[in-house]
């Protein structure tokens, strides 16, 4: 018998129906899920996992914060203890069984150590068990085939730079975490997060924000006219574009002519490139600009991955390899409605000719579909990262987008203005891609020598803006840049940081108070866990174990090193790093003035447990204001326009909403209605599924 491992239950099903051609019916093993069919005169036993089924631990009598030697603690040996006991249990019966193991988990290092860690309980059982691996970018029956058809060897390496990372992170995260939450006083539910992947990347977002703070606006005027030509209006702008001082636009707004004359007309012909093949940073950087966090669109690319509709979501490549049969996939995705018309308008200009990327990687091609979906078997969200997917895909086959683009340059007096326009000859991909749009502008018939009518001159005074703050979008492409995390963590680091109150803001990520006192703190003391240049080094050093360069010890060790230096500088200065901490988590709590007296309303916690707002000038005042207990609660500056109290901003997991403090504020009321309103009209969209 051959016993299959796969990393999540929605794989091994289909990984099962797959080589036995056929649905294969749910078993178990004590209370573990597994498949069980035959193939030729084979029997299989498919046991899928829960991703690791590993954590990666201190012993116990480092558990206490309290009393424990942080210097001990970096050089604490590390346990691997396992915490899915009933599939444990299913891994070591199965083993007594079979003859050969196949690992099945994700393509990728981590699911390599997945596997390693389900192999070693198979051993422990079976030491004499002979071991395979199969190499999947997508869970099709071709791509399933050939992989079970063409079996390789377990690459501990690989296994071992992922192993490296979690013992690493666990180390480093541990000790900076209690030093932070140590000297502040801030223990239980309450405690400061510190990592090596997550405090380079808030220290990203810190910095943008003290250059923003930093930054001081400087007035500046344009000048625009509104043209006329045969009942035709267009705009136009003064061809020096920004004017910083006032006196020449004003001057000419005073004294312009009545009328222009076109003195030069320019035309050139431009292509828009199609779009490259997704890889995840540029997949996840789309995603989160349609309304999906970076983790929600890992999320579900995932989830279609197991499913077999998309291919594996963690890759670098951008290019489609010469092996991949792109007409097999139209023909697959023109059996859906939604893309049927552009899928048989690219086939019908056979042969592809698709975009390459600049990453072209040998491990797993771009992100793509694989196979037709059912839109009303899918939820809401899942559909629209499949389409995300799909449309991105076919604009990689579709072709450049061509317009035409005038420049003409008109005369008001002596005054040279410029009206652009834009017409569309080819809307190629732009007409399958949504996600990026492309609109004309139609200048009306002229030539040079010609007279247009002065409609209006507007004369405007304006400031120059700060640099605006990240977006999860840009975020991702600058931790890339720099080596901060992976594509395969990287979305879990920012994610860590909304979780932890460091960041707040969907669109724009602003940093709390105390984001700015733990970058300070560490920053100021010389700390090298705020660097890029830091993870990024350690990153590297990763990559030399995956390559068989260094080894998992050297690699733990050297970085344990490291952070002892980092712990004793620390050390030295934990009185100043404690005061600055305890003073920013006191600000981070305001919530807004005291509308009974001078003080300010901050957040306080009563005697059983219940959060409230409370004045800092009690007992000189008592004034309190409720709050909610459920979800994170995150102090804006916004001032309630029906009642003048503060208002905050509501998080929970699957919600999300701002409200007044006031219990008796009308707002509030309208507020709480039209929330339970979203929800009622999401519900009614839910179809329930058929049994």
């Amino acid at each position: 018998m051959k016993l299959i491992i796969s990393e999540k239950a929605i794989a091994g099903r289909n990984i099962a129906n797959i080589l036995a051609g056929k649905q294969v019916p749910l078993s178990s093993i004590g209370s573990a899920q597994a498949f069980r069919f035959n193939k030729g005169n084979d029997e299989y036993v498919v046991v899928p996992l829960r991703g690791h089924i590993v954590d990666v631990e201190f012993p116990k009598k480092y558990s206490y914060w309290v009393g424990t030697d942080l210097k001990k603690l970096i050089d604490a040996e590390i346990e691997y203890a396992g915490k899915e006991t009933q599939i444990i249990y299913a891994l070591k019966s199965a083993a007594k069984e079979v003859d050969e193991v196949i690992i099945a988990t994700d393509a990728d290092r981590e699911g390599e150590s997945i596997g390693v860690e389900a192999l070693n309980y198979v051993k422990a059982s079976n030491p004499k068990v002979k071991i395979k691996r199969a190499y999947f970018s997508a869970i099709t029956k071709t791509d399933i085939d050939e992989s079970f058809s063409k079996l390789v060897d377990v690459d501990y390496n690989f296994a071992d730079s992922a192993d490296a990372r979690r013992e690493i992170d666990l180390i480093w995260g541990a000790v900076l975490t209690r030093f932070m939450s140590l000297v502040s006083g801030k223990l239980g539910k309450e405690y400061l997060s510190v990592g090596r992947v997550q405090t380079p990347a808030l220290a990203l977002i810190v910095q943008r924000e003290k250059e923003r703070n930093a930054f001081v606006s400087k007035n500046y005027w344009e000048l625009k006219a509104l043209f006329s030509k045969d009942s035709k209006t267009f705009e136009a702008e003064h061809k020096k574009g920004k004017f910083w001082e006032k006196e020449e636009p004003e001057k000419i707004y005073k004294e312009h002519a009545k009328e222009g004359i076109v003195k030069s007309i320019k035309s050139t012909k431009r292509i828009l490139k199609k779009p490259t093949p997704f890889n995840t940073t540029d997949f996840l950087r789309q995603a989160t600009s349609i309304g999906f966090s970076a983790g929600q669109a890992m999320e579900y690319a995932e989830s279609l991955y197991q499913q077999g509709l998309t291919s594996y979501p963690r890759t670098d490549n951008t290019v489609y390899s010469p092996t991949l049969d792109l007409k097999k996939i139209l023909n697959e995705i023109a059996k859906v409605p939604d893309f049927k018309k552009d899928a048989e308008k690219i086939l019908s200009k056979y042969p592809l000719n698709p975009s390459r990327g600049k990453k072209e990687t040998k491990d797993h091609p771009p992100i793509h579909p694989v196979t037709a979906a059912s839109k009303e078997k899918l939820s809401e969200n899942h559909w629209k990262i499949y389409e995300l997917i799909v449309r991105r895909f076919l604009a990689t086959l579709g072709d450049d987008a061509k317009t035409e683009n005038q420049s003409v340059e008109i005369l008001l007096g002596k005054e040279p203005f410029v009206a652009n326009g834009q017409r569309i000859v080819d809307p190629g991909w732009k007409e399958i891609y949504p996600y990026s749009t492309i609109s004309e502008v139609i200048l009306p018939p002229m030539k040079e020598g010609d007279k247009v009518n002065l409609e209006k001159l507007d004369f405007f005074a304006k400031q120059t803006q700060p640099p605006s703050r990240y977006s999860q979008s840009t975020l991702i492409k600058l931790m890339e840049d720099l080596g901060i995390g992976t594509k395969s963590t990287r979305h879990t680091t920012i994610q860590k940081l909304y979780d932890r109150k460091y960041v707040s803001g969907a669109k724009a990520i602003e940093p709390s108070k105390l984001a700015f006192a733990v970058i300070d703190s560490l920053a100021n003391h010389q700390v090298d866990a705020v660097k890029a240049e830091m993870t990024a080094g350690i990153e590297k050093e990763m990559d030399k174990v995956a390559a068989g360069k260094k080894t998992k010890e050297q690699v733990v060790g050297d970085s344990r090193k490291f952070l002892h230096d980092i712990l004793d500088r620390m050390l030295k200065s934990k009185d100043e790093i404690g005061s600055d901490l305890r003073s920013a988590g006191r600000e981070d709590s305001i919530a807004g003035n005291c509308d009974k007296c001078s003080g300010k309303l901050r957040q306080l916690m009563s005697r059983n447990k219940k959060r409230f707002l409370g004045c800092t000038e009690y007992p000189k005042c008592t004034n309190t204001y409720p709050l909610p207990q459920k979800g994170k609660v995150v102090f804006t500056t916004n001032i309630c326009e029906t009642c003048q109290k503060p208002v905050i901003k509501v998080i929970g997991t699957r919600y999300k909403f701002e409200m007044c403090i006031n219990p008796d504020c009308e707002t509030k009321t309208e507020w709480k209605a039209n929330y339970e309103a979203k929800l009622k009209a999401k519900a009614e969209k839910i179809t329930p599924k058929k049994i």
